[in-house]
């Protein structure tokens, strides 16, 4: 077969045939149509572009079978109406361990009457092993003329102190606070008769409004969201309780880079009620109540980096749709000028 004719054959399947120049017609609609579709067709690009830049983020849902690891919980509550010496940290978990009291890792910083920082730094506590020391102030003599303590209850810290430990108080005639006190006396006095109290207490009603600036469980991870940060609660009476029911869902996320971040989300009920020992009152005390609950299942957010192929899809989708629909309207608008400009004429016409 000739080369001409199979040069012939081949043309014959091209699918954008071209029209002569001088039958080409060039209108100021046209030109505002592709101006138009051309910004449109720009601005999309560019938020497909963006769209391929980010990372993807894919969730996963799987069984929790890592127990027994540790929970860290990081606390920021503001307490405008109470004092930091009337404030206290305790925790209980799940076994019922508790630590009462908490100064390890927590800072108090006071505030004054307008909610503005003292100058003075927050204060913290250092804990330390002080085993040694405390060995060897066990050996030494005690001077017999020296204050263990202050206002007449040496024997009641003492006792306290075991309660506190869970220890069971014995052996007192060996304790030299109790000695001292006369508290040893009054046991032997006293060993054959009952007791009875009597009379009335005063304690302090505490404003426990409050402001949770920050609280969550672990280390933060992009596009966390903690439910309780910034939550300002005002007590509407003295000695209000105020509970969180929080359900913590462990949470790894898993970086572009394959590193993994162990740490958890939550979801949070609030209630509040009036604790004061009236009738219209109920049974409790007056504080912040964080309760938290485990979820047996696991969150993983893996990031990924979206496909190129997919972009490219996506920009020849764009293209090919927006020239598509701008030469369908620009047909429309041209031959209904036509046509109307038609009718015009003939009208003249007759």
């Amino acid at each position: 077969m000739p080369s001409g004719v199979l040069l012939g054959k081949l043309r014959d399947f091209d699918a954008y045939p071209k029209t002569l120049e001088d039958f080409r017609v060039k209108t100021y609609s046209g030109a505002a149509v592709t101006i138009i579709s051309g910004a449109f067709m720009f601005i999309l690009f560019c938020m497909e572009l963006n769209y391929y830049l980010t990372t993807e983020i894919q969730p996963e849902l799987f069984v929790d079978t890592s127990k027994g690891q540790k929970l860290k919980i990081n606390i920021d509550v503001t307490f405008p109406k109470v004092g930091c010496s009337f404030l206290g940290l305790d925790a209980m978990d799940v076994s019922g361990e508790q630590q009462l009291d908490i100064d390890h890792n927590i800072f108090k910083q006071r505030l004054d009457a307008s909610g503005e920082l003292v100058t003075e730094p927050p204060v913290k506590e250092e804990l330390g092993d002080n085993s040694e020391n405390m060995i060897k102030l066990a050996g030494e003599k005690l001077d017999p003329n020296r204050c263990e303590s202050c206002y007449g209850a040496e024997s009641e810290e003492l006792k306290d102190a075991y309660r506190k430990k869970g220890w069971a108080f014995n052996n007192a005639m060996d304790i030299e606070q109790c000695k001292r006190d006369g508290w040893i006396d009054k046991i032997e006095e006293q060993k054959n008769e009952g007791c009875r109290i009597y009379g009335y207490i005063e304690v302090n009603k505490f404003n426990m409004s409050h402001t949770v600036n920050h609280l969550s469980f672990g280390t933060d991870y992009p596009g966390q969201v903690n439910p309780l940060d910034l939550l300002t609660q005002i007590a509407k009476s003295d000695s209000m309780m105020f509970q969180y029911f929080v359900k913590i869902v462990p949470t790894s996320y898993v970086r572009i880079n394959g590193e993994m971040l162990e740490t958890n989300q939550y979801s949070v009920t609030k209630h509040q009620k009036v604790v004061t020992s009236g009738i219209l009152g109920e049974q409790g005390l007056p504080g912040m109540f964080v309760t938290y609950e485990l979820s047996p299942m696991l969150v993983k957010y893996t990031e990924k980096n979206r496909s190129f192929t997919h972009f490219l899809t996506g920009v020849c989708a764009i293209v090919g749709g927006v020239f598509t629909v701008a030469g369908l309207i620009d047909s429309m608008i041209y031959h209904s000028t036509n046509v109307l400009k038609s009718k015009i004429d003939l009208g003249k016409s007759t």
